[in-house]
Parts: structure tokens; sequence; C-alpha cells
């Protein structure tokens, strides 16, 4: 009798800098029944903490120092083409990729960027939507490009900010939508 299997899963990595939240997120997505994707490589640019869900999923991880990007790039590009990756998911990764690294996966890697793009490209955003008084923020997941945050946009999430908000509480209201934001996004470009 032949086993059944669901349809095949698209091998992912996701780039990481920092405490993991996204990828611990995506991981247990990638792992539903529903989702296009499989988890097979995470790759930091530092001893990130967000390292210790590839380790408690027991998925292959890579820390690279990015003394020079193209000998870095170069290195990453082997592991991603020895482990047959096809797409790659940035959740948080502060490192600036090349335009000829983004060639290599012209319209397969996609980022999450908490604002509501196009307003707030970069850093800080939490910071600069309340030092401008604004009504709202947000989160994006957008095709990366060689233009800083400025890809494609898939999906995006408003996020309303409230009197005497704080870059804390706003943080943490963002992040809850980047959760929910990520697969669906990943669904509706698999879809």
């Amino acid at each position: 009798m032949e086993k059944l299997t669901g349809p095949k899963k698209i091998k992912t990595a996701v780039f990481i800098s920092g405490r993991g939240s996204n990828l611990n997120n995506l991981i247990k997505f990638s792992k539903t029944l529903k989702s296009p994707i499989i988890i097979d490589l995470v790759v930091s640019n530092k001893k990130a903490k967000g390292l210790k869900y590839a380790d408690q999923y027991q998925i292959k991880n890579k820390v690279l120092n990015y003394k020079n990007n193209k000998i870095t790039e170069k290195k990453i590009l082997l592991i991603l083409e020895e482990r047959k990756i096809n797409f790659i998911c940035l959740a948080g990764f502060m490192k600036i990729l090349s335009i000829d690294f983004i060639k290599q996966f012209k319209g397969k890697i996609i980022n999450i960027h908490p604002s509501y793009l196009p307003k707030y490209k970069g850093l800080n955003t939490s910071v600069r939507a309340l030092n401008n008084n604004e009504k709202f923020s947000g989160c994006t997941v957008h095709y990366v490009s060689a233009k800083l945050d400025s890809g494609k946009i898939i999906m995006r999430k408003k996020v309303k900010i409230i009197k005497n908000e704080s870059e804390t509480s706003l943080d943490k209201k963002i992040i809850k939508e980047e959760h929910k934001l990520y697969p669906a996004a990943i669904m509706k470009i698999f879809n």
C-alpha cells in the first residue's frame, strides 16, 4: 500500500540576528499541514538568542561572521545550494544583502518589517512613529529588493497607537501581529 504524503514543501532558510520570535513562529507554522514551506536551515550573522529554536527543533544552523560581506555571502550561497534551498525568509536579520545575492534568489527572498511600509523604513520604527504622533504603525511582509525595505509589498497590517503608548507596548502589539502576518503572507505567495 502506498504511503500518503502531503504536497512537497519548499525548502526554506530563515535568516536571523536576534531573539528569534518570528523564527520560532515560522518553525511552528512550517510544521502544520497547510504550510507550503519546510525550514531546513537557519542562518545568523552572530551568536543570536534565536538559534536556540534551531537547536530545539534540530534544524541545521550556521553562524557566519560578516567581516567581509562578499566572502560571507559566497559561503551562504554555497550552503544554500548544498541544501537545495529555494526560498529565504528574513526575520530580524540585521545585515543588508548585496544586489548580487538578491539576484541569485530574485523573487524568493521576503522580509518582515515592523512598520506599515512605505512609512518608516530602516531602524527604530516604533520610536519614529511615536515621535511623529502617528495614529497607527504596523508591520509589513515584502519582497527583498536592492533598496532597503522598498520591495513589492505582499501583505501589511495596521496597529493602532493609543494615547501614552510606549515603545515597549507598541513593539509588543506589532510583534503579535507579525506572528499572524508572516505565515499568512507565505500562504498568499504559494497559493
